[in-house]
């Protein structure tokens, strides 16, 4: 099954997909995308693995995910992949081809085996921004989320911790 958790900065998608991502039963891995650049987001970073159960295994990567997708998927694991919006940043800073790389991406997760979750930032329900790189960022995402959403077999919008499927089953406990 393939999970994409959607929603905006604090918002609980992280959080969503980590009780998900526990309760598959299966064995986890962690994929990180976020790149410690400065004290702020090291801090993030560091908070985010002390929340993280000691048996998960995590794996920092910023920018061959369609790849790490492909070594690490099996039918009794669960790969969450946290976040998508962070790896588009990647791709950008390091500018690479953004079509072939969520092609590939694309790729991995519809012959992925077992649940791959994935977080991402829905970036576009605020204003368009004002800079070319803050509006190719807003479009590359939001391609991504999009080809992303197509494959997916669960979409969940997570609005103040409180998430809405928008695509596929219910969560348990809902209605």
């Amino acid at each position: 099954m393939i999970r994409l958790i959607l929603g905006g900065a604090r918002s609980g998608k992280s959080r969503l997909a980590e009780q998900l991502a526990d309760a598959s039963g299966a064995a986890v891995t962690y994929i990180a995308t976020a790149q410690p650049h400065d004290e702020e987001m090291q801090a993030r970073i560091t908070r985010h693995q002390a929340d993280r159960p000691a048996h998960w295994i995590t794996l920092e990567e910023p920018l061959s995910l369609a790849s790490t997708i492909l070594s690490q998927q099996a039918p009794d694991r669960c790969l969450l992949i946290d976040c998508l919006t962070l790896w588009v940043t990647n791709q950008l800073l390091d500018e690479a081809d953004l079509q072939a790389e969520r092609q590939a991406l694309c790729a991995a997760l519809e012959n992925a085996r077992g649940e791959v979750i994935l977080v991402s930032n829905e970036t576009g329900m605020g204003v368009v921004p004002m800079g070319e790189l803050s509006r190719r960022f807003s479009d590359e995402a939001g391609w991504l989320n999009q080809s992303v959403a197509a494959l997916a077999d669960q979409v969940i919008l997570t609005v103040a911790g409180i998430p809405m499927v928008v695509k596929g089953p219910a969560l348990e406990g809902q209605a």
